[in-house]
């Protein structure tokens, strides 16, 4: 089994409850990461804890072991002129703040009025619950 602290190597692909296809590795070089390492979500990373090389594992993780709740708390109503770059920002799309000390959020502008851009700072996936369907593929030290 893998052990917290070393790197796995895996192909997954990513689904909604809907059926919908989120993110895989398909086409791509399959995801290395270190096990325990908090660089993915919570949920992903324990299940490839428990695998062996060449398990195959489909999981579903709770949104709260995920992206998180949904939070109302999280949107919020600015000032355009507050908003760095507004003149690019469109209603719908997801952009990035950036804080003072740099840290990246993601962020979607849901609404402009008179001024006042409504801003949903919850993760695109908050709320959902996630199924994974994934592959051990190697473990590396």
């Amino acid at each position: 089994m893998t052990c917290y602290g070393r790197t796995a190597v895996v192909n997954y692909r990513g689904t909604l409850s809907d059926g919908t296809v989120f993110d895989s590795t398909e086409g791509i070089e399959p995801l290395e990461f270190v096990v325990g390492s908090g660089t993915i979500i919570h949920g992903f990373d324990e299940a490839v804890a428990g695998m062996s090389v060449g398990e195959r594992r489909t999981v579903t993780i709770p949104s709260r072991e995920a992206y998180g709740d949904y939070s109302e708390e999280r949107v919020e109503k600015s000032p355009m002129y507050a908003i760095p770059n507004a003149k690019d920002i469109k209603v719908g799309k997801l952009f990035y703040f950036i804080t003072d000390e740099g840290l990246r959020f993601p962020a979607k502008v849901t609404e402009i009025n008179e001024g006042v851009a409504t801003v949903d700072f919850n993760h695109p996936l908050a709320g959902e619950d996630l199924t994974f369907e994934i592959e051990l593929v190697a473990e590396k030290d």
